[in-house]
Parts: structure tokens; C-alpha cells; sequence
């Protein structure tokens, strides 16, 4: 199925998973990826609020897209995404206390993360409603999804816990790098370096294929 002839609705939400993944192939949005992943359950909650913020934005700058004047179009996006960012402050700060806390300011620095604004820009302004819920699922998705994998082994090494629950014995001496920004670069550079091997290697054996 596909949409005004483009790219099919899978294609649309699949894109931000691995190939347009935020972090991992645009490298945008480092900020909060370096600041909040020192933990999985701030990485959780930080992928929850912004996939709830980019999915809401991305609705009503596609729903208003025909009716935004183009000169002051990127002040109106950031009103809309404001809007949903202060719904989720206070949700979680009623909801969720402790996660509020240790997020703190970077739940307000969601206004200005540059997947929600780029996607606006390049995605929700130029395209029906459907399509831009299901690209900001995929790069919300996306987004979750590595600072999942940033966060679980920065957790396991820096504090010996996932979750918040143990998982050595009391001789376990934690790596404290790793729950220091530090950490975070030494972790993603690791993490990058790996998926660039893998992808170096996946086109070598498709071009290898290709000329057998």
C-alpha cells in the first residue's frame, strides 16, 4: 500500500527503525542520548515522552500543513511541539515523580530536539496525516531503540544493575566512566564502529553475489 504514489506506509515507518535511525545513521538528537542514558529506565521514559511529542507534533503540523503560512512556519511548529512537551512535563512530573527528577531539564529540551523539528520540516509539512504518525512512530521507534542499546550496557558496567535491579555479587566495582558523558561517547563510538563493520561487510557479500 502506498500513499500519493510514494514510498509504501511500511517503507515510511521502517525508515526511522535502521535506515534514517536518528542516532545511529543521522546522528542527531545526541544531547539527550549522552545525557539521560545512563540508565535504561531514563532511556525509556526519555524514548516514551519524545515518540509521544513527535507523534502528536507531526499529526497537527500534517493536519495544518495546507494552512500554515510559510514565513513563520517554524515558529508554528515549535508552539505545537511546546504544547505536547508541556502536556508530558506535567504528566510525568504528576505520574512519575522520581523519572521526572532525574530527567529534569532535558524533558523541556525536547522542544528543541532536532528529530522532532527536522521531521516537521521535512516530513509532516509535506505529507498527509497517516504517513507522518507512522514516520515519527519509526523514528521515535528508532530513537528508543538505541538509546536502549546505549544505555543497557552503560548501566550493567557503570552501576552492575539493569533496571535497577542487581545483577552482580557485592565484589562487582563498577566502572564509573560509564555513567559519566564519557562513558555515553565511549559507548556509542563502540556501538557505531560495530554497525559500520556490519554494513561494510553486508555490501561487500551483496556485491560479491551480484557479480556471481
Amino acid at each position: 500500500m502506498s500513499h500519493d504514489n510514494g514510498p509504501s506506509l511500511w517503507s515510511t515507518f521502517s525508515a526511522g527503525l535502521w535506515r534514517e535511525n536518528p542516532i545511529f545513521a543521522i546522528v542527531i538528537g545526541l544531547c539527550p542520548t549522552m545525557a539521560v542514558t545512563n540508565t535504561v529506565t531514563n532511556a525509556l521514559v526519555m524514548g516514551v515522552a519524545t515518540a509521544f511529542v513527535l507523534m502528536g507534533s507531526s499529526a497537527m503540523v500534517s493536519a495544518l500543513r495546507k494552512v500554515t503560512p510559510g514565513p513563520v512556519r517554524i515558529t508554528i511548529y515549535i508552539i505545537i511541539i511546546a504544547t505536547f512537551v508541556s502536556a508530558v512535563d506535567w504528566a510525568l512530573a504528576a505520574l512519575l515523580p522520581l523519572a521526572h527528577k532525574q530527567l529534569g531539564a532535558f524533558i523541556s529540551l525536547i522542544v528543541v530536539n532536532c528529530i522532532i523539528l527536522g521531521r516537521a520540516e521535512a516530513f509532516a509539512a509535506r505529507n498527509p496525516v497517516l504517513p507522518s504518525v507512522l514516520d515519527a512512530l519509526g523514528m521515535a521507534a528508532g530513537f528508543t531503540l538505541a538509546m536502549l542499546m546505549i544505555s543497557t550496557p552503560r548501566e550493567i558496567l557503570g552501576s552492575g544493575t539493569l533496571l535497577g535491579l542487581p545483577l552482580f555479587g557485592p565484589r562487582f566495582e563498577p566502572w564509573v566512566i560509564m555513567v559519566l558523558p564519557p562513558g555515553g561517547f565511549l559507548t556509542m563510538a563502540t556501538e557505531l564502529t560495530i554497525l559500520a563493520w556490519w554494513r561494510h561487510r553486508s555490501a561487500e557479500r551483496q556485491a560479491l553475489a551480484e557479480a556471481t
